[in-house]
This record gives structure tokens, sequence and C-alpha cells, in this order.
């Protein structure tokens, strides 16, 4: 991706949880400038990886495949002090999360609204890291449903689906909708060791720098 590319979602990403009433952390607007006159007081925000964190998993083509999210807080694995995550992520419409599943983390991805309609596509596991022709069997919002492979779950405004480790789930705006603003709350999130694409693909993408960083994304941290 080109980085003026970046610069461009990231500004939509902005007016958009403005338009939804979302408040971002302040570090979310902290400058390239202010990240080089950082002390080790910022080292959890570096070690934790928070931040912004924009991705076309190596497509070319973000609108059609990618992600733009923000982690507002997150653990570190085998750290016990602090054992969960939370996301906030912008949803295109037909714009595709592919299909991958997580070694441990268990999560919750809810459309946090006001409007826009999120689809989750489910498949189990099966032990070669394929999609198994099983059941699927998930919890939305607290009632238990038993889906066929390779099923659609429609997420509304308020709506939720958990997401247990070793479930394959890819997820997107519906088609003719707006964009979704959708959260996710889990287990400690490890993008280094935890993610398992069906698709052997990239989580993060790599940068043409044809302009200056608006922000840096949170894999992109000088160290103190």
């Amino acid at each position: 991706m080109k980085r003026s590319e970046i610069n461009s979602y990231l500004d939509d990403a902005q007016s958009f949880f403005q338009r939804c009433g979302f408040q971002l952390p302040p570090f979310a607007f902290w400058t390239p400038a202010q990240w080089g006159e950082l002390g080790p007081e910022g080292d959890e925000i570096r070690t934790h990886h928070l931040g912004w964190d924009v991705t076309d998993f190596g497509s070319g083509d973000f609108p059609r495949r990618g992600l733009l999210l923000f982690t507002i807080r997150n653990g570190l694995p085998g750290d016990s002090s602090r054992p969960y995550c939370e996301k906030i992520m912008v949803v295109r419409e037909k714009q595709v999360t592919p299909f991958h599943f997580h070694f441990q983390k268990t999560e919750d991805i809810i459309n946090r609204g006001p409007s826009g309609e999120l689809v989750v596509e489910l498949y189990n596991s099966d032990p070669r890291g394929g999609f198994a022709d099983t059941p699927v069997s998930v919890v939305c919002d607290g009632v238990r449903r038993t889906l066929k492979a390779g099923d659609k779950v429609r997420l509304g405004p308020g709506e939720s689906i958990t997401l247990t480790s070793g479930l394959y789930h890819t997820f997107y705006g519906a088609a003719g909708g707006p964009t979704v603003l959708v959260g996710e709350v889990s287990s400690v999130n490890d993008d280094a060791r935890d993610n398992r694409f069906y698709e052997p693909l990239p989580r993060f993408t790599a940068i043409e720098e044809d302009a200056p960083p608006r922000y840096l994304l949170c894999n992109e941290y000088p160290t103190a």
C-alpha cells in the first residue's frame, strides 16, 4: 500500500468515528514527531501494539480485501494481569477480512451501530488446518445457535457473535449497506503467533513511502 492511501484511510476513519460518536484515546493523534520525542513512559503502547492498524493482507486492493482497526487496550501473552483486548474496526461494504482462526484467542465481534449490517461466515477447522464439513455451534448475544458449515450470520446494530479458538471466520459489510462500526472484545491479541489464515497471507502490509505518515501504525513505533 502507498503511505498516501493509508493517510487517506486514517482521515476517513477519524471522520467516521466522529459521526458515530466514538471517541479514541489521546495517543491516537500523536504525530511521528511526538513519537520521536517520547521516552519509556510510552512503552506500554509500543510493546502491547496499541493504536492504528491498516492492512490489505497483501491483496493490493484495500477496499475489496482489507481492514482498518484501532487497538485500544491489550495484554501480553503469558501475563495474567491483563488477560483481555479491545479493538474498534471500520468495515466497509463488501470489504473482506479473509478466512482465519486463532489458536488461543476467543473474541466477541460486535456491531456497534448506529447502522449497517456485518456478515460473518463460519467453518470449523479440521486437524490439517482446512475447512471441516461439520455443524458450527456459536453463541450470539447469549443464545446458542447451530449452523451448517459455511453458513452466514448477519449482525445488525447492537448484535454480536462469540468466536472461539479454532473456528474459521471471515467478515464484511453487507452488500448495499453503509460502512459498519465493529467492536472486538477478546482475550489477549497476539498477531505474531496466534493467527492461522486459510490462505497464507501477510498480516501486516508492505508500505510504499510516497508521502510522510500522518500517524504511525502499531508496528512502526520507534524505541524510546
